[in-house]
């Protein structure tokens, strides 16, 4: 007993990572999860990682303190940079919707708390049925307990001003909008197409009130899109996940100093 007292200080390095990463990580941190939930979860994960481990002997003093600010950033920067990855989907749904006419209609988001576009969230909620299929969120916590292979426990800096990393947070924030281009190109082409359709309708029978007929045409042309491209856009959400554990991956590297 008297020696696990002696790692206790180790032990809540580990929990302060764990419960950095909850904070931030995908489908982990919304706030539909209750607060206990989360709090149970990240101790006891805390836990069965630190009897996995090889505890360092720590006194508590002022490197101490250096060394939990360490951890916490590095939950939240690792978790930040997967949610951004995902953030891509609600960007896509705002373009749509700003084409179906339905960006005036935010809803509010029940896991962030925030305003989102309609067909973002619907976009997001299948994505994180789609997660939770292929194990998803069995990946994020390996990652979380194989960053101490890349990121040491006692390693009491992170290089943030290193060039790497700088470059990898733009490059990621680039693939963000990429992505979100691949995944509304398709409604947003057909939709434009609609437009021009109705253009010409419009010269062609200027008896016409194309402004009351646009309106359901688009949603109704929207919807079909939508239904017909949902298994591209499965795929594209299928990239989007292996994208988000490699640039995990990729930014643990780079701040373990690889």
């Amino acid at each position: 007993m008297l020696e696990w007292i002696n790692y206790f200080p180790a032990f809540l390095l580990v929990l302060t990572r764990v419960t950095a990463f909850f904070v931030t990580l995908p489908l982990f941190s919304y706030r539909n999860v209750p607060t206990t939930f989360k709090v149970g979860l990240g101790f006891f994960f805390a836990l069965v990682m630190a009897l996995s481990m090889d505890l360092p002997v720590l006194g508590i003093d002022g490197s101490y303190i250096l060394l939990v600010l360490k951890e916490m950033m590095v939950g939240l920067l690792i978790g930040l940079v997967a949610y951004m990855i995902l953030a891509a989907i609600q960007i896509a749904g705002g373009f749509i919707d700003f084409q179906m006419g339905f960006a005036i209609a935010n809803v509010i988001d029940p896991q962030t708390g925030i305003q989102s576009p309609i067909i973002g969230q619907f976009f997001y909620m299948f994505a994180m049925l789609l997660l939770l299929a292929v194990n998803g969120h069995h990946l994020m916590l390996d990652g979380i307990y194989y960053s101490y292979e890349l990121i040491s426990i006692t390693q009491a800096w992170l290089p943030l001003g290193d060039e790497a990393v700088f470059e990898l947070i733009l490059q990621t924030v680039t693939k963000m909008f990429l992505i979100a281009l691949q995944l509304a190109i398709p409604i947003v082409g057909v939709l434009f197409l609609v437009d021009v359709a109705l253009g010409i309708v419009a010269r062609a029978v200027p008896q016409l009130n194309v402004f009351v007929v646009g309106l359901p045409l688009k949603i109704g042309v929207s919807f079909i899109t939508i239904i017909f491209s949902l298994t591209i856009l499965f795929t594209l959400f299928y990239k989007l996940f292996e994208l988000m554990l490699h640039t995990m991956r990729s930014l643990m590297d780079l701040l373990g100093g690889g």
